[in-house]
């Protein structure tokens, strides 16, 4: 696809070490001991080996206004938040009701974090601070993806920062290796929607420039996981 990032200086980050990720899992373990382990285990998996956590919070300022993650998932995000000593306000909402219940329960220690249950192609909660959108939108057909990039643009605050890391079509060993993987966490039952559509970059970029955002160049955020991951960083000024 013309105008896609085919390479690009990956971004110097790390997944979180055993400790860390072990420790948050401990969150997700069952209370009974027959109970299913399966989130304290997915959760060490994908702390311990994925770099989006250290490479999104290197550029989310510690400012104090509030985040707003959506597509939030098993809330992961915000214990890393408080993990760090970040303290500023966070809501995470997601489309899948049974993920947002575990998240509510794993997370219920955690001051001045909320989940609920919201479709991003809703209309979404009044904000004004950062938003996180990582690894959604993919999961929409192109134009419903542009009319979130415009909503959510509308929720950053000044001085606040969209965040956002997708795949995108390039067309590589990586792209194919997405592909198949969202496809089968849909087919097992870990993802509730289907890939539909993976983005052109010009598209997400020039949405968010007329949105008003000073927009930085994509990224690779994939670390040593096969996956097409790039991270876009746009600023309201």
């Amino acid at each position: 696809m013309d105008g896609t990032p085919r390479n690009g200086t990956p971004l110097p980050c790390s997944p979180l070490d055993a400790g860390q990720a072990r420790l948050i899992a401990e969150s997700f373990r069952p209370m009974q001991a027959w109970g299913s382990r399966r989130d304290y285990y997915y959760t060490r998996g994908k702390l311990g080996s994925d770099p989006l956590y250290d490479g999104v919070l290197q550029h989310l300022p510690d400012d104090g206004q509030p985040v707003l993650d959506l597509g939030c998932g098993l809330g992961l995000f915000a214990h890393v938040l408080r993990q760090r000593g970040r303290q500023q306000g966070y809501l995470g909402v997601d489309v899948d009701s049974d993920k947002i219940a575990r998240a509510q329960r794993a997370g219920s220690g955690l001051a001045d974090v909320r989940f609920d249950c919201l479709d991003v192609q809703a209309p979404l909660p009044a904000h004004g601070g950062h938003v996180l959108l990582l690894d959604v939108l993919q999961y929409l057909d192109e134009a419903p993806q542009l009319e979130l990039l415009r909503a959510v643009s509308a929720r950053v605050a000044p001085g606040g920062r969209l965040l956002l890391r997708t795949p995108l079509a390039t067309g590589d060993r990586r792209d194919r290796t997405t592909r198949v993987a969202d496809r089968l966490a849909w087919l097992v039952g870990w993802m509730g929607t289907q890939p539909r559509h993976y983005p052109d970059p010009q598209r997400l970029q020039a949405t968010l420039a007329a949105a008003g955002m000073q927009v930085a160049p994509l990224r690779p955020l994939h670390g040593r996981t096969p996956f097409n991951s790039w991270l876009l960083v746009a600023e309201r000024l």
